[in-house]
């Protein structure tokens, strides 16, 4: 079966993670993706476990790509990557906004050498206006959408960041759904596009929350789901306290702790510590999931990510796989999520080492002969 886009180039001009996580979902998809690294090396090289030559965040992020080293220091370099952008479809790129531009590849530069170029560019506010010279990385955005106060008026506890880059890949989402409505249109105008998407736009397009601040109806909100500790382990039951209450204390009969003249807030604690104790008193994991089950309670083990791999659907769906580790061996990463009933998705190809496919790739896309090849030596480097 066909990969979707396996038709399309990508031009990875990007760093970290919200622009490289967008070109390894494109080449999942099939698309030729290369990744354009600077000879420094990309930051994410220092965060992981270095196996095989690449460290795990930069290999999470890149595998199925291919890797150009090109120094855009040096003019001749972005004079290459206009090259390379003349028989790209998509780049993408999240420098500061200007940067791009101040390097000699912004959307103006290749726009003008290949009009059909879809360009994303991913930053913290745009790419004008008061605030697009400020540095964003995605904690910057959970504190200025507002979700890091939520989290702790919510939960009670300290003003703290997530603990994963929620904004960087929601942008990175956004902008792949950007970028494929943007090449469907140039199907019928044969025009391409610049995409100007932001972290902060991003995230608040995907709070379905936010509404309820926004209109002062936050009492109107189902409240939030709690983690119980029974006999099988901390568990998540997703539902209204309320309900779990009507539900438990009607199948296994919990007499109403409440006390006349209670208040609200005190006729709730004394139910969810007969809830409490009721999950604790169960004797094992098996009855606590039947009776959860039984009364249709939406249930979740609260899991290690390093059991992930142990997950009964996990296992099943494969969604994480193994792939060559370039030392002997194999190493985990996650697959993309996209299955579809008559098209190939996922990773066909190791992560890359830095300037791996200088001359593969120059060779491939560009044509170049040896002597061509070696007028380039210059700005190319490998590592």
């Amino acid at each position: 079966m066909a990969y979707p886009l396996e038709d399309l180039r990508v031009l990875d001009l990007s760093r970290v993670l919200a622009g490289p996580f967008a070109g390894r979902m494109l080449a999942d998809l099939g698309a030729d993706v290369v990744k354009v690294e600077p000879p420094a090396g990309d930051v994410t090289r220092l965060w992981g476990a270095p196996i095989g030559g690449n460290p795990g965040y930069y290999h999470q992020q890149n595998v199925g790509k291919r890797n150009v080293s090109i120094d855009l220091g040096n003019p001749r370099g972005a004079e290459l990557v206009l090259a390379l952008a003349r028989q790209a479809d998509i780049v993408v790129e999240n420098f500061r906004p200007g940067v791009a531009a101040r390097l000699g590849v912004g959307y103006e530069a290749l726009q003008s050498r290949n009009p059909a170029i879809v360009m994303l560019s991913i930053s913290g506010f745009g790419q004008t206006g008061p605030e697009s010279q400020r540095a964003a990385y995605a904690p910057v955005i959970h504190a200025e959408s507002g979700l890091i106060a939520r989290q702790a008026r919510l939960t009670g506890q300290p003003l703290v960041d997530f603990t994963f880059s929620m904004s960087d890949t929601n942008a990175a989402l956004h902008g792949l759904v950007a970028v494929l409505a943007a090449i469907h249109l140039r199907q019928r105008t044969g025009l391409g596009q610049h995409i100007d998407m932001a972290m902060l736009d991003a995230t608040l397009a995907t709070d379905d929350a936010l509404h309820f601040e926004l209109e002062d109806s936050e009492p109107t909100k189902v409240l939030p789901s709690l983690v119980w500790e029974t006999a099988g382990g901390p568990i998540l039951i997703s539902a209204d306290t309320r309900h779990v209450w009507r539900l438990l204390s009607a199948h296994a009969q919990i007499p109403d702790p409440s006390l006349p003249g209670d208040s609200i807030e005190q006729k709730s604690e004394r139910r969810k510590e007969a809830i409490r104790a009721y999950l604790r008193g169960l004797p094992d994991r098996e009855t606590v999931i039947s009776v959860l089950d039984t009364v249709n309670l939406a249930w979740g083990e609260v899991r290690d990510g390093a059991t992930m791999q142990h997950q009964v659907t996990v296992q099943h769906r494969d969604a994480i796989g193994m792939i060559d580790d370039r030392a002997g061996g194999t190493r985990p990463f996650v697959r993309s999520p996209y299955k579809f009933s008559a098209a190939e998705s996922g990773t066909r190809r190791v992560a890359p080492w830095r300037g791996e496919h200088n001359d593969e790739v120059l060779r491939d896309w560009l044509g170049l002969d040896d002597a061509a090849m070696q007028s380039w030596g210059e700005v190319l480097s490998a590592g």
